[in-house]
């Protein structure tokens, strides 16, 4: 399904035709990452209803040597994707980034079928901490002995106190994400939350506890895109990429916006444009956005541009965040509720939301969704992140 080499591809609209994702696990020692990717791309082409030989085109891989503990990693994907002798391409950043990847090649004209894939195996790392310490600055942050706990601690304290919000704020957002998560077959950590009353978990680093980070989980997903004219031969309910950002902030502590998530107002607002959304807070009906930390929701919606000058967390408890409030976040339990999968967690927002759009979302589906918006951001120390608008019209 060769595409046209003409500028009218440009003008192109890509669609996600076929989802994969395994159930997401705390630990998963009886299979290995190639089983849980194959099982992943088995249900994405089976959802897409065709054949990797012979349907797609291209291959767009996330994953970073220092999580896999293996170098050029993206020698050891192609063949459980049914990608060998295909055009494959590794990007070291989430997934949602190789979405966009996969979007603009589809968007050259070049290929009309592209996969995307993202996993994670975060059960087989000994230390996680050590690797994210391994990305701070090694002149100035690294020889104090600082880790990510410490750089989250910081920015969530200046956070809330400048937003006038207090950590029983935070408490909330993880009870409604473990609660949404009761509902989702495919998350691992659903359960009741008191919303009120403070943590009585262990302080990582004031006023970051052990309940405001989303425990780490294993699992895979895979995502097809297809040009229009291809996607209206596979399937009768494409759902559309609309728009796509994705930006960085500064890369050192020093010089970096403690208060807010810069790289999403940037990219939001790139997404924006590229959809021709002129009232976002009006046309977005659901989001699902990152929350590896519980108050990264918070902010992240913030600076999303959903809700105005609104504060986030005034929202939150008049109920505006809830599966059956004005603006429904991460219904699937987000990563708190699911579980944080490392560079596969854009892609899980992604799923989530395609899930939605096409009615498929089970016991956690909101009723009447048309657009949603998926946000990622790729974790301390860095300040990156895309987002991705789609719609079932």
């Amino acid at each position: 399904m060769q595409g046209s080499k003409t500028e009218a591809s440009l003008l192109r609209s890509v669609a996600i035709v076929g989802v994969g994702i395994t159930e997401l696990k705390s630990s998963t020692p009886q299979v290995s990452y190639k089983e849980l990717i194959f099982e992943a791309a088995q249900k994405a082409y089976e959802d897409a209803g065709l054949n990797p030989r012979k349907d797609i085109e291209s291959f767009v891989c996330s994953s970073e040597d220092f999580l896999e503990g293996t170098s050029i990693f993206d020698e050891y994907v192609p063949d459980q994707l049914g990608a060998v002798l295909k055009p494959v391409c590794t990007i070291s950043a989430d997934g949602m980034y190789s979405l966009a990847a996969a979007y603009m090649q589809i968007l050259t004209g070049l290929f009309d079928v592209v996969a995307v894939e993202a996993h994670s195996k975060a059960s087989d790392i000994v230390n996680l901490s050590t690797v994210y310490d391994m990305a701070l600055d090694p002149v100035y942050t690294r020889p104090l002995g600082l880790n990510a706990s410490f750089v989250a601690g910081l920015e969530m304290s200046k956070f809330l106190h400048s937003r006038g919000a207090g950590t029983n704020h935070c408490r909330m957002v993880v009870a409604k994400n473990r609660k949404n998560a009761l509902s989702n077959s495919l998350a691992m950590y659903g359960g009741i939350v008191e919303a009120k009353g403070e943590s009585q978990n262990p302080v990582l680093s004031y006023p970051l506890t052990e309940y405001d980070v989303a425990p780490v989980a294993d699992g895979a997903a895979v995502v097809v895109l297809a040009s229009e004219d291809a996607a209206e031969h596979l399937r009768d309910d494409p759902v559309w990429v609309k728009g796509l950002g994705w930006a960085s902030d500064s890369p050192t502590l020093e010089t970096r916006d403690w208060l807010d998530a810069t790289y999403v107002r940037l990219a939001s607002k790139q997404a924006y444009q590229s959809a021709k959304l002129r009232n976002p807070a009006k046309d977005i009906q659901i989001a699902e956005i990152d929350d590896t930390y519980s108050y990264k929701e918070l902010q992240h919606l913030e600076a999303l541009g959903l809700i105005g000058d609104a504060k986030a967390h005034t929202l939150l408890e008049q109920g505006a965040f809830e599966r059956d409030g004005v603006l429904p976040v991460n219904p699937s339990g987000g990563s708190i509720g699911m579980g944080h999968t490392l560079e596969m967690s854009g892609l899980v927002r992604v799923v989530e939301l395609v899930l939605q759009l096409r009615g498929e979302a089970d016991r956690h589906q909101i009723k009447g969704v048309e657009t949603g918006i998926a946000q990622c951001w790729r974790g301390i120390p860095t300040t990156s992140g895309a987002v991705v608008i789609l719609s079932n019209r």
